[in-house]
């Protein structure tokens, strides 16, 4: 399920300032960016456990964000929390991109791969959730692949 046409034109207009003369928009979604260490989830669950005396659970989730890919940039915007799309936090060279390790993750109801970034040693996991796991393999299908 791709995002809902209120949100995809609030996406597109605040992308809309951005974009370069000729550049046009190919592909939206919302996604978790970046990765939670095992670490940071065991101690997040155990303290709100403590805190919670057991009664509350909680995990730990990569940021959402909005991306926008274009014919000549992948663009993120803040997802405030899956409301109106926030301020750019990064902008990104489509042709320096590739994607690689694309997989299904959580028990087959998410979709994850990592970017990578010529000349940047770490890539950048983004991960699909449940109701956007069909955008995955499209995003990944518009960009080249990580060899």
């Amino acid at each position: 399920m791709s995002l809902n046409a209120r949100r995809n034109r609030q996406l597109l207009e605040a992308t809309a300032p951005l974009l370069l003369q000729g550049e046009r928009v190919e592909f939206t979604s919302l996604a978790g960016v970046g990765s939670v260490s095992v670490r940071r989830q065991a101690l997040t669950a155990a303290m709100v456990g403590v805190l919670s005396a057991g009664t509350v659970m909680a995990t730990v989730t990569p940021r959402p964000l909005y991306l926008v890919l274009t014919d000549q940039r992948l663009l993120f915007f803040d997802g405030n929390q899956g409301r109106k799309p926030g301020r750019l936090v990064l902008n990104l060279p489509r042709p320096y991109l590739s994607a690689g390790n694309s997989r299904k993750v959580f028990l087959g109801l998410q979709f994850a791969t990592v970017l990578s970034l010529a000349g940047e040693e770490h890539g950048l996991k983004v991960t699909f959730p449940v109701q956007h796991k069909s955008d995955g393999p499209r995003f990944v299908a518009a960009l080249p692949v990580t060899r």
